[in-house]
């Protein structure tokens, strides 16, 4: 689907956007028969509250939306998009003094409250369309809703109909889209062109594992994005329980990710050569299912021993992040759905991510407040590095004990890159309960504040 700014027309309804304690000065200066009306809908200012008032053909002819408090503001975002879902049907233009930055966030929250997953049953449209504010970044904005779209429809997409080849056919459809180019390494090719983990955590399953290889633009500086693309993961002989497997069809929420972002990257003409790096696979049982025990060789030539088939992950990065390095580019960056330990961390909503170097850091912190994008610095530990040397093999996929299980996994994945810059998020992609312009489901994290971030640490 495609989330877009309404054209402008001239019946378009204004909509005033009024914190509680503007409410008051607000109505004094309208007649009486609008405060009459708005006290008959209860209406207060109250966060995501909203109401409208009928011209004399019974449409709207003006509506407020409440902006509460700052306080009230502090524990959530997209604070409009609330109100616009309850809007009556119509075509609405934004009155405010909101600063720049507010309006643009509030902006995309209303483009965002417009998504609907409905490839299996028909959902109910958005009813109220929103003329783009002037002075915002019109293009950047929708650029961005629409990667958030397709990150969302890719993860919501069950496992049926979203195993390796469809992954990799989503990954064709975007290249087309954006005229990039794309490779795929599968199945057995996977061996012969040495990437020996991904082929190991996919043989099993009857969808062949593959290596989604996309490349854009010819200038500026190279930024690899590597994605986790495991369709489904049953644990493999480490088998999950059921409880655990329930949502595992978002375990490829690391591909959807980067896809997303790449979307946001090549829309707006980011002056980068973009590649993107998805090892897509479905970690399944079978009779030649990997095992507890195993040690494999990876790509890059270090040993690992298997001591748990669910931490497969990190085995299909570590090629992909191998490969990445072969290019030598200015960045890489790998986003998985990669630990339970995250989750625990820092909850569902803020996405854990590791980093050394400094200017990545602010430029990322600074833009994440900028896009209600939450994120959360976690350290790549060294003391931890002994945890994932098992003596036998040079590394250890699951390290016994499961303390700072998100920090052993990032320093994992940091093995397979030597000199290239690297950061790492380990995100959820899921939002558990509905909230204003984020529906239960499948969610970017990080994604947009990658985007905002990247012109000011990756210049030409």
């Amino acid at each position: 689907m495609s989330l877009s700014f309404a054209a402008p027309v001239e019946a378009s309804i204004p909509l005033h956007i009024l914190a509680e304690d503007q409410v008051k000065n607000w109505l004094a200066t309208q007649p009486d028969a609008t405060g009459n009306t708005l006290a008959a809908q209860g209406f207060t200012g109250g966060l995501g509250q909203a109401a409208s008032i009928a011209g004399p053909d019974g449409l709207p002819a003006l509506a407020v939306a409440g902006y509460g408090t700052a306080a009230a503001r502090r524990r959530g975002r997209f604070h409009i998009a609330a109100a616009a879902a309850k809007l009556p049907k119509g075509t609405y233009h934004i009155i405010s003094d909101l600063n720049h930055d507010t309006l643009s966030a509030e902006a995309l929250g209303w483009l965002l409250a417009g998504y609907r997953f409905d490839r299996y049953r028909t959902q109910p449209p958005l009813l109220a369309q929103l003329v783009a504010p002037q002075g915002i970044d019109t293009s950047h904005i929708e650029a961005q809703a629409n990667g958030e779209a397709l990150t969302r429809t890719l993860i919501n997409t069950p496992a049926n109909d979203m195993g390796p080849p469809d992954l990799e056919q989503a990954a064709r459809d975007l290249a087309a889209q954006h005229g990039a180019d794309i490779a795929v390494i599968t199945g057995d090719d996977l061996l012969t062109q040495n990437f020996p983990l991904i082929h190991t955590v996919g043989r099993a399953a009857d969808r062949a594992p593959r290596l989604i290889d996309m490349r854009w633009g010819t200038a500026g500086p190279k930024l690899t994005l590597v994605g986790k693309g495991v369709c489904f993961d049953t644990g493999g002989l480490n088998l999950k329980p059921g409880a655990s497997m329930g949502l595992m069809k978002k375990d490829m929420g690391g591909a959807a990710a980067v896809l997303g972002l790449a979307h946001m990257v090549m829309a707006t003409g980011l002056a980068v050569q973009l590649r993107v790096l998805i090892p897509a696979v479905e970690n399944s049982v079978a009779g030649n299912a990997f095992r507890p025990g195993d040690i494999l060789t990876s790509r890059k030539g270090l040993t690992v021993e298997i001591n748990n088939t669910d931490a497969e992950g990190r085995l299909v990065l570590a090629d992909a992040l191998a490969l990445a390095e072969e290019d030598s580019p200015d960045q890489i960056i790998s986003m998985a759905t990669l630990t339970g330990a995250a989750r625990v961390a820092v909850g569902p909503d803020l996405a854990p991510y590791f980093s050394d170097d400094a200017a990545f850091v602010s430029c990322l912190e600074a833009a994440a407040s900028q896009t209600c994008d939450p994120i959360w610095r976690m350290p790549f530990h060294e003391p931890y590095e002994t945890m994932i040397e098992p003596g036998i093999a040079d590394l250890d996929n699951a390290p016994k004990g499961g303390f700072a299980g998100c920090i052993t996994a990032a320093l994992f994945l940091r093995r397979f890159v030597s000199t290239s810059p690297y950061a790492h998020f380990d995100i959820y992609g899921w939002q558990p309960a509905d909230a204003p312009a984020r529906p239960k489901g499948g969610t970017g994290q990080a994604t947009r504040a990658l985007f905002a971030a990247l012109p000011a640490f990756l210049k030409p």
